[in-house]
């Protein structure tokens, strides 16, 4: 184990834990400076990881794999790191999948424990207190800071700040190492895995990737093909006695006539109340617009939610709504969204990013003197010691403004590799009315993540913008909604023809409106984290990333605290030693339970739905497994044909011999699967392994024992005795079969 920080002060290193976690806070608050970021010379040669972009996938992908033991490199173009929820101000977290899992949920939980100390709630947006989170952006960061720093427990995870991947070192097909670029100049890291996680899918033309951009395909890329817009957030804040004369600009910036007449018709002083009705009728109050996107704000000692009474209370909010760019007013002969040209020609993206930064300051000006609001940038968020490349040649009074707003963009469509698999909204919609209305499993056998959210485009969502090679349409944004929670495969991480890549954040293989439902930040996060623990995977056991079975990346996952399966069950409560084989199994539809859930469908965007609110009161969200019933002969038989189908065992030994109906006893099932799984034999027993059972001569002794040291025999931990007689039950024997074939999966 190695635990390594660096910073630009060596007397740093003298200083104890928790006095560096409060230098690193106030580093992040007060300077802005790269926290993690070190000289040239103190960075190794090479590392098992390389990972382009410290946002929400990226930043998760360290944590994962470091937790696992591996090395990794950050490398981030800003001085930020959680990307598009905290670099780029987009706080409010767009989570309708009702679960929290994995890294996502720890992330949640210290945000919550934050303020839950602070009695302040984190229910401030959506104009509803039971939608979804938000917070505020320093405070995000500083929890993802302290998330990295617990996994350097484990492994290695150094940051490098204002730099970026350049160039791809490959050895034929397989990536070898990249070159980056920072302050200091240009150097050569050698890595075993490459992650794209950059907010723009930079690294996908650099590795020889296919990718995506709009309904193009690379090499041919149609640069007047659209994509989405971006929005340049601000984090506004009320000032109690007026704004700070220096974030009041005198004088407005060219172009601020037309932006005002926009803005106008979004937010004006006599606009309505937001009345809960969709779409919003426009234009809103100020106070409206403030709780859609409203935030906690750790500075007023007043505890509000997104309850309407609180409304006129609530202090720190977005602006992210009206100034969407290019947004109404379209990119040319009136088209919605941006041209492709924005991802990939840089003076492009520096200039649609320009305008797109002072689209957002004409709204600065706007609340200030058009509706004589006390409102101006935070200036407890975000403190740049450098400005962006898009501020270019603004007046000094307003680069006072840029200094405390987000460093980046959001961005909200990106390349997107072309991977062993193609999401397809289709399949999405498919794979969300798993268990509803009556259907039963449809769902993704190499599942790596759980997400829920629309298919949402913002621009660029007629016929002529998406991908009809892909059987995609206009008109699947409205037959293809979800209709609940829905999987990611583990295929769209891989590239068809490029070893050692994974893509991760936006930059997964999916089509146009599938990526729009894929890039919000919790989903971005957790397959991030499924990314970390693919590239740890691969490094630990020297194979290339497409050669790792799914299961282990899974077992891995579950272990991780991540919920992959869509299907729960009243008698597998989560606490329960066989939950991760149960969700195994119906992946793989390895066992039948005995009655499945019966859910009906609903809008994923309407989280009060009272109908599958009724059904959860009623507990008809959950099936039953059946646990604790005796497994027979013939199940067994059945259990074991399945596994080494959907397992792709080649084996044709004999199974029972005893009467379909009879009870197979616990001996002579672990035998059996001992059978199935022939690659058990070469498995090899862990050191300082201990057999957790007494010793017994029992004709399968000698399999109980092997499959015991090798932690497949959990289930019966922690008895002293194994009591080979005993008849197996449902439960006993999934949770058996899932551990042996994760075992087999990994030799």
């Amino acid at each position: 184990m190695r635990i390594n920080f660096k910073f630009h002060c060596a007397e740093i290193f003298k200083c104890g834990r928790n006095i560096l976690a409060l230098m690193i806070f106030a580093a992040v608050i007060f300077s802005n400076t790269p926290v993690f970021s070190a000289a040239r010379k103190n960075y190794k040669s090479a590392y098992d990881i390389v990972i382009a972009g410290a946002g929400t996938g990226g930043t998760a992908a360290a944590i994962q794999a470091a937790r696992m033991g591996a090395s990794v490199l950050l490398v981030e173009p800003s001085t930020w790191i959680g990307g598009q929820a905290t670099a780029a101000g987009v706080t409010s977290m767009d989570d309708m999948s009702r679960l929290k899992s994995g890294i996502y949920l720890e992330f949640y939980n210290r945000i919550k424990n934050y303020y839950d100390l602070r009695g302040k709630s984190l229910a401030t947006c959506y104009w509803d207190k039971k939608g979804s989170i938000a917070f505020e952006p320093h405070i995000g960061q500083e929890v993802l800071i302290n998330m990295i720093n617990d996994a350097r427990r484990k492994g290695i995870i150094d940051i490098l700040f204002s730099s970026s991947v350049t160039a791809v070192q490959k050895d034929k097909n397989k990536i070898t190492g990249a070159t980056i670029k920072s302050h200091d100049g240009e150097r050569k890291i050698n890595c075993k895995v490459l992650i794209d996680a950059t907010e723009y899918g930079d690294v996908l033309p650099l590795a020889g990737a296919e990718y995506r951009v709009g309904n193009s395909v690379s090499p041919f890329v149609n640069p007047d093909a659209m994509i989405q817009d971006i929005t340049w957030v601000a984090v506004i804040r009320k000032y109690q006695g007026g704004a700070p004369e220096y974030l009041k600009p005198k004088t407005p910036l060219p172009g601020y006539e037309l932006a005002a007449r926009n803005y106008a018709t979004y937010v004006s002083a006599n606009g309505n109340n937001f009345r809960y009705t969709y779409p919003v009728e426009i234009p809103v109050n100020f106070i409206s617009h403030n709780a859609y996107r409203g935030m906690p704000d750790s500075s007023n000692p007043y505890n509000y939610d997104a309850d309407r009474a609180n409304w006129p209370h609530i202090t720190k909010t977005q602006v992210n709504w009206g100034n969407d760019y290019p947004g109404a007013y379209g990119w040319s002969n009136g088209k919605r969204g941006l041209p492709a040209a924005y991802l990939e020609d840089k003076k492009t993206r520096i200039q649609i990013e320009h305008d797109a930064l002072i689209k957002t300051l004409h709204f600065i000006y706007y609340i200030q003197n058009e509706l004589n609001e006390d409102w101006s940038v935070a200036n407890d968020e975000y403190h740049l010691n450098k400005l962006p490349e898009a501020a270019y040649g603004l007046p000094y009074e307003w680069q006072e403004i840029v200094r405390h707003m987000p460093p980046i963009p959001y961005v909200r469509e990106s390349r997107r590799i072309i991977g062993r698999h193609t999401l397809t909204s289709r399949e999405i919609v498919e794979n969300s009315l798993s268990y509803r209305d009556g259907q039963t499993s449809r769902e993704f056998q190499d599942a790596i993540a759980i997400g829920g959210y629309i298919l949402d485009l913002h621009g660029a969502n007629t016929d002529a913008d998406i991908e009809w090679d892909l059987d995609e349409r206009a008109k699947s944004a409205v037959i293809n909604q979800p209709r609940g929670p829905f999987q990611v495969p583990m295929s769209i991480m891989l590239p068809k023809d490029v070893d050692g890549l994974i893509a991760a954040e936006k930059n997964l293989s999916a089509s146009r409106f599938s990526a729009g439902a894929l890039r919000l930040q919790p989903i971005t996060m957790m397959t991030g984290q499924a990314a970390g623990a693919l590239a740890a995977i691969s490094v630990k056991s020297n194979k290339r990333p497409r050669d790792i079975n799914a299961l282990r990346v899974q077992w891995e996952l579950l272990e991780s605290g991540v919920v992959l399966s869509l299907c729960n069950y009243s008698d597998v409560p989560p606490e329960s030693k066989i939950n991760h084989a149960v969700q195994i199994s119906n992946l793989y539809g390895l066992m039948t339970p005995k009655e499945y859930p019966h859910v009906p469908s609903y809008k994923i965007e309407d989280l009060d739905d009272p109908v599958i609110a009724m059904a959860i009161i009623k507990g008809n969200d959950k099936g039953k497994f059946d646990t604790e019933n005796y497994l027979s002969a013939g199940e067994a038989i059945e259990l074991l044909n399945t596994a080494r189908k959907v397992f792709r065992i080649i084996n044709t030994s004999e199974l029972f011999e005893d009467s379909p109906e009879k009870f197979i006893s616990r001996g002579d099932f672990v035998r059996a699967v001992y059978d199935t799984f022939p690659l058990l034999e070469r498995a090899e027993i862990p050191k300082n392994s201990r057999l957790p059972f007494s010793v017994n001569k029992n004709k399968n002794s000698k399999y109980v024992e092997k499959m015991a040291h090798l932690g497949i025999l959990n289930v019966y931990v922690p008895d002293s005795e194994f009591r080979y007689g005993r008849p197996v039950t449902r439960g006993e024997a999934v949770d058996i079969i899932v551990r042996a074939a994760v075992v087999s999966a990994g030799i």
